[in-house]
């Protein structure tokens, strides 16, 4: 069985970068739809940047226009570049692939079962973002 791991969170300022990686073993990408959502503290889930099938991309508006989601599928690897980070932007990122939405779309925005809609998912990697 397939799982996903995330690196590449740490602790960073304000207006600061990080670019976060994740990593199949036993799954290839080829195909499949993934997406990066997040918990911050005291908050639930929320979906904030997908690739569907066919390549196209989209963002939740908290991220637009400062994240880049992107795939390597000879890697085996999907990523999201963030840029201009904020202290908002603190949270456990997550990574997700195959989604098991019935109409096949990835809704931005809150994720009510932080995960289990896709049918596979990482532990997560903390970004900190200080003012």
């Amino acid at each position: 069985e397939g799982e996903l791991v995330e690196t590449g969170g740490g602790s960073v300022q304000a207006g600061g970068s990080l670019t976060l990686s994740c990593t199949t073993s036993g799954y290839t990408f080829d195909d499949s739809d993934m997406g990066w959502y997040r918990r911050a503290p005291g908050n639930g889930c929320e979906l904030i940047a997908t690739i569907s099938d066919d390549g196209s991309t989209k963002y939740s508006d908290s991220v637009k226009g400062r994240f880049t989601i992107s795939h390597d599928n000879s890697k085996n690897t999907f990523y999201l570049q963030m840029n201009n980070l904020k202290p908002e932007d603190t949270a456990v990122y997550y990574c997700g692939a195959d989604s098991m939405w019935p109409t096949g779309i990835q809704p931005l925005g809150p994720l009510i079962s932080c995960g289990d809609e896709y049918n596979y998912r990482g532990q997560g990697t903390q970004v900190t973002v200080s003012s």
